[in-house]
């Protein structure tokens, strides 16, 4: 399975922060807000990644990420010239996609919960279609809506709805199988001119191959695209790690955990950032899993 970032958008409700830098750049506590998204793909197993952004702010990205490599991924970059839409991000990657499975997150989203690897290893076996993952809210008629059966096969879908038919959100986590690039291609635009995620996903609903996993209760998921929500996303991460003691999205530790590097290179990467709690987490977490010395008694 291949993964894309959308961290494209000019983040207008950001400003001033977002200036000059891209909003998935700013800082979330104590890493980028991209670790974030990134993390839910490598947490997949994905290592293959596609990175869409802004012309003006490709080079930060990569800047930042390089091609991947030091944590076991192969990460490219592709521009976006202005937004037309999330699901335009599935004709800008087609060539990457190619006939393989995709996943898309959403650059300025957080997932945090649970055995959350086991659930994504188990939405990605099952595939056949479109996988969706659903969040319970308060204010439905802001979001758009799924409704499901008792085995979680998607029912009804709808966009901001008046009277909504039940709760559960649809997220910004989205996997699909290979006809995901043809039905984009298929896509008319809105009326704001841009293709919709929503209409994606009716296309696979109208096909019976639509599922949406709920995402329960101890489950967080925060997008990041006002200042409110920004400053609520880093104090949700500073509470968890202060009191667990375990980083959310640490990117090097899901790296390790899924084989994609070894100790001994997360211990490196941990000491190149020595002097910062972030660095001495890394290099603690690698440090754990190197193999112990034995002093024998002469």
């Amino acid at each position: 399975m291949k993964g894309i970032i959308l961290a494209g958008g000019s983040g207008t409700r950001l400003r001033p922060l977002t200036g000059a830098l891209s909003k998935q750049i700013l800082p979330v506590y104590d890493k980028p807000m991209i670790y974030y998204p990134l993390s839910v793909l490598m947490l997949a197993g994905i290592q293959d990644i596609l990175v869409i952004s802004s012309r003006d702010h490709s080079d930060s990205f990569r800047a930042l990420l390089g091609d991947g490599s030091r944590l076991g991924l192969n990460i490219s970059y592709a521009e976006q010239d202005q937004p037309r839409g999330i699901a335009e991000a599935f004709l800008i990657g087609a060539d990457f996609i190619s006939d393989d499975q995709v996943a898309l997150v959403l650059g300025d989203n957080i997932f945090h919960g649970p055995r959350f690897s086991v659930l994504l290893d188990d939405a990605v076996r099952r595939l056949d279609g479109a996988a969706l993952f659903g969040y319970r809210v308060r204010d439905p008629q802001r979001y758009g809506i799924g409704e499901i059966d008792a085995d979680g096969r998607l029912l009804s879908l709808e966009e901001k709805p008046r009277h909504p038919r039940s709760n559960l959100a649809v997220t910004g986590l989205y996997l699909y199988d290979s006809d995901v690039v043809g039905i984009a291609k298929n896509l008319s635009p809105s009326a704001r001119g841009e293709l919709e995620i929503t209409d994606v996903n009716l296309a696979y609903l109208a096909q019976g191959r639509a599922r949406l996993t709920e995402l329960g209760r101890g489950f967080a998921w925060l997008d990041m695209g006002t200042h409110d929500s920004l400053l609520q996303a880093a104090q949700y991460v500073q509470l968890v790690e202060q009191r667990q003691g375990e980083w959310i999205a640490c990117i090097e530790e899901v790296a390790l955990n899924r084989g994609f590097i070894t100790p001994e290179q997360c211990l490196r990467l941990g000491e190149e950032m020595r002097g910062t709690d972030y660095g001495a987490y890394v290099t603690d977490v690698a440090s754990r899993r190197l193999p112990k010395l034995v002093l024998r008694a002469a």
